[in-house]
């Protein structure tokens, strides 16, 4: 059997989304400020920069202005749209009630941000990583964090290439490589597979709220001329969820005819017949949303869990050897339904933080100097505000959670705080179902082809691709739970939670069969996260495997 390469770097960044290419430019900015060589590699596990990249967006550019304050001046720079309308509404079963945007609180406004693709943004930054001498390893998935003695993170694992089904050495087998590293840092965005197991193993949510999430489902279409509104960017809540389900949608446009069309729901909700996918669909047939998609083209679909835990549920950032930045830490602002800018920032932070440890002579340490900063930085004035939004939504349902929250933000911009303190969030999302026996059937319409569509056509859109004859990436821990349980109780909610059809169960023949379709994955890591006897885990598959968005 082949032995592992070895290669050794100053520092590791797993993942090129906005959080780990931040921290990789800003560490080759500080190195050019101060004549020092530093390395720094990247691995990303989608097939190319951006392929696994998905969000709405619509970016505040704060994060941009820190990290290359010429970007405005860029002929090549991606995103060109910025926003000139902003509209909520709240939608009943046949008609909508707008809310007037001037009894917001001033962070809830969004002109000025910027509309785009979060994918097409991530291969301009990596394009820009590289030049500043960034090494980018795309179709490289980390799958462990190598420790030393002491327990202290110095390097990642990367997967082998050419395993067979049952784990063997396959005929192509090739052994992954150890990147050695000074600094470790996580920047995997929700749910990641080494940033799952390093809070587990480094204690890091303890004093800490549960992380909640939401699962984001996303079009991209081309509308008709006589319909695009360059620069329009539109939410709303309330149908198809009912009161006590919480959720709700935007719909962005920008670029040449492009509209990107989502709908979010939170994962902490009861009934296990729903199915997040078919709200989805359904969403598009409302008077207020079918008329946009008329004569419009379908031309892309993904779907990716958000995490909606905030202020109180971030895990401690550092650990020995590492840190966590971005998604990966959980820094999205829920009511603001944005994270990229709070991505970058902590890349930012993060990386100013492992330059001075390095220039000092430090390696393998605990970064305590990035775990205090956050919270006094732009990411907690960002956070803390709206930190209760989230708690009182899911204790009040949609009407009274928004009312709510929204007192409590103009309580923070008009008198500096909340006579609430800060609020829990209560049980994890998977403690979150009822038995089936206990709640009602959905019945969802059937697709038209026009307005709604089905799981294998959309997740045809995404370009999804596993190479065959590789072990399966979503691991069951348990099979006769998952009969006995997921199915016998709460009756198979993993068939409606997944949005990629991944998940199903075969009664033929009498007996119930749990099918896996780990092909069909999108890697949106929602069954990680929402089966209800957390026995499922997700794991990266070979190299390059999983969608391949484009301008998502």
């Amino acid at each position: 059997m082949s032995e592992r390469e070895r290669m050794d770097f100053d520092v590791v960044v797993v993942g090129a989304g906005p959080a780990g290419l931040a921290t990789a430019i800003r560490l080759k900015q500080r190195a050019a400020e101060t004549g020092d060589e530093l390395s720094v590699v990247v691995v990303e596990k989608g097939s190319e920069v951006g392929a696994h990249i998905l969000s709405g967006a619509v970016i505040d550019p704060i994060g941009l202005d820190r990290l290359m304050p010429d970007w405005r001046s860029r002929d090549d720079f991606p995103l060109k749209t910025t926003v000139t309308s902003d509209r909520f509404q709240f939608l009943g079963p046949a008609g909508s009630l707008p809310l007037p945007t001037a009894l917001m609180p001033r962070l809830m406004n969004n002109h000025g941000n910027l509309v785009g693709s979060l994918s097409d943004l991530c291969k301009w930054l990596a394009g820009e990583a590289e030049n500043l001498g960034v090494e980018i390893y795309p179709g490289f998935p980390a799958v462990a964090l190598l420790k030393d003695e002491e327990g202290r993170a110095n390097g990642i694992l990367t997967g082998d290439f050419g395993v067979a089904p049952d784990g063997s050495p396959g005929d192509n087998y090739t052994p992954g490589m150890e990147l050695g590293a000074k600094y470790v840092v996580l920047a995997e965005g929700v749910r990641g597979s080494l940033t799952k197991r390093a809070i587990a193993e480094y204690d890091l949510m303890k004093g800490r709220q549960p992380q909640k999430y939401g699962i984001g489902l996303k079009e991209l279409w081309r509308v008709s001329d006589a319909l695009f509104e360059p620069g329009l960017v539109q939410h709303t809540m309330g149908w198809p969820l009912d009161g006590k389900t919480g959720g709700g949608s935007f719909l962005y446009h920008y670029g040449d005819g492009l509209m990107s069309i989502g709908f979010v729901v939170h994962l902490n909700y009861k009934n296990p017949h729903l199915d997040p996918f078919l709200e989805f669909q359904r969403f598009k047939t409302h008077p207020a949303i079918a008329p946009y998609l008329e004569g419009g083209r379908r031309e892309g679909y993904g779907a990716r869990a958000i995490s909606e835990g905030g202020y109180q549920s971030v895990p401690r950032l550092a650990f020995p050897g590492g840190c966590l930045v971005g998604c990966a830490a959980g820094l999205v602002n829920v009511p603001r339904i944005k994270g990229s800018h709070n991505a970058v920032l902590s890349g930012l932070q993060a990386a100013d933080c492992i330059a001075d440890a390095l220039a000092q002579g430090r390696a393998h340490d605990t970064l305590e100097a990035y775990e205090a900063g956050w919270r006094r930085s732009e990411i907690g004035r960002d956070l803390y505000p709206v930190r209760n939004a989230k708690p009182l939504w899911s204790r009040f349902g949609t009407l009274g959670g928004l009312a709510g929250a929204g007192a409590d933000m103009w309580s923070h911009q008009l008198f500096g705080g909340s006579p609430l303190g800060t609020l829990g969030h209560g049980a994890p999302d998977y403690a979150t179902l009822k038995p089936a026996k206990a709640t009602k059937p959905i019945a969802y319409p059937k697709p038209d082809g026009t307005l709604m569509f089905d799981r294998p056509s959309s997740v045809y859109l995404s370009n999804t691709n596993h190479e065959e004859g590789q072990p399966a990436h979503l691991k069951v821990r348990d099979m006769h739970l998952q009969e006995t349980s997921e199915l016998g109780v709460y009756g198979g909610p993993s068939a409606r939670y997944c949005p990629a059809g991944v998940y199903e169960w075969d009664r033929e023949g009498g007996d119930a069969r749990y099918v896996i379709n780990a092909q069909n994955c999108v890697h949106c890591k929602t069954c990680d996260i929402k089966d209800p006897n957390q026995n499922i885990d997700w794991v990266p598959p070979e190299g390059g495997g999983g969608p391949n968005y484009q301008g998502m």
